[in-house]
């Protein structure tokens, strides 16, 4: 199993660039399907992003595409989010899952098909 943990949150302007990290504890990050996703206050959590095992393919919500790029570097068992051009409706807590259950539905959006989620960190962005 991993543990995520997320960092690199905070306040920034809209029009602006944030880099999330992703750092799994483990031994078996590479063997994980690893996913963005984020929950406004009173929004339920949505999929903002995810990217195979491999790294070769990715997901994106229709929200973000063009805006967020997900990559990975299983070397260093850590996943990222580039977030440019920002929007005030971006701002929400941030949280990074694994998983393997996109692997066996070939779905990778829902959120029920990770199994280890981080603690999350804030993005905020002014306008």
């Amino acid at each position: 199993q991993v543990q995520p943990v997320e960092s690199g949150g905070g306040l920034v302007q809209a029009g602006g660039s944030l880099r999330l990290s992703c750092a799994a504890s483990g031994r078996s990050f590479s063997n994980y399907a690893m996913g963005w996703f984020r929950q406004a206050p009173g929004k339920e959590r949505e999929f903002v992003a995810a990217i195979r095992r491999s790294g070769m393919i990715t997901y994106y919500a229709d929200s973000v595409k063009g805006r967020f790029t997900i990559s990975r570097d299983n070397a260093k068992s850590t996943v990222y989010l580039q977030m440019n051009s920002l929007k005030p409706e971006d701002t929400a807590v941030y949280f990074c899952g694994a998983g393997q259950g996109g692997y066996y539905t070939g779905n990778y959006y829902p959120s029920s098909g990770y199994d280890y989620w981080g603690q999350g960190t804030q993005v905020t962005v002014s306008s």
